[in-house]
């Protein structure tokens, strides 16, 4: 069935050039995931509060190994984009931002993020899904970015804010959990907000 609409964002645009470093030239970058990133990933992911907010465990260094590997399959595929977010001077892994549920033919994603404890408290979240935000609007031209978060993460909520996200309202029992289901809110950004 014919489409009405051309796509906001032609699809291989993304898979038509390499993953880029984004440098928001505030101590951060934000960098395609390589391979060596694995055992602090895989330390990262041992955290309590991973555990309360994500729905993944990574049990093994080579286990994280793996979604590398799929997250780097899956920006060639154009279904989602994952960067490691480090510090720029030195590298050191402070957490991650990426565009998750990728519709280039809408112009739509997801975007999540989450941080290393030794790097909560000082915006490195915000401030990496401010840069995301603006090279997938502005550069790459997707026209709406969502963001779901837990009612009771009241930490993303304040993520949210900080990075442009307008809140948009509450999902009802709309995220399981490990401790069940949670109300989510919605929040977005579009393009010139």
């Amino acid at each position: 069935m014919p489409c009405l609409t051309a796509p906001v964002v032609p699809a291989g645009t993304l898979a038509g050039m390499p993953q880029p470093t984004l440098d928001p030239g505030d101590g951060l970058l934000l960098r395609p995931w390589l391979d060596s990133d694995a055992p602090a990933l895989h330390e990262a992911f041992q955290d309590p509060l991973i555990h309360r907010w994500h729905l993944r465990a990574a049990e093994s260094v080579a286990e994280v190994r793996e979604w590398i590997g799929e997250w780097i399959t899956d920006w060639v595929e154009e279904d989602s984009a994952q960067w490691a977010v480090v510090a720029a001077d030195g590298g050191r892994l402070m957490g991650r931002v990426a565009l998750r549920e990728l519709r280039l033919d809408e112009g739509v994603a997801e975007v999540a993020y989450w941080t290393t404890a030794a790097a909560r408290g000082q915006g490195v979240a915000a401030r990496a899904t401010t840069a995301l935000s603006r090279w997938a609007l502005d550069d790459i031209g997707l026209q709406r970015l969502e963001l779901l978060h837990s009612v009771a993460n009241e930490g993303s909520c304040r993520v949210a804010a900080k990075s442009g996200f307008r809140l948009e309202g509450t999902k009802r029992r709309s995220g399981l959990h490990a401790d069940g289901w949670h109300d989510m809110h919605l929040h977005a950004r579009v393009r010139g907000d």
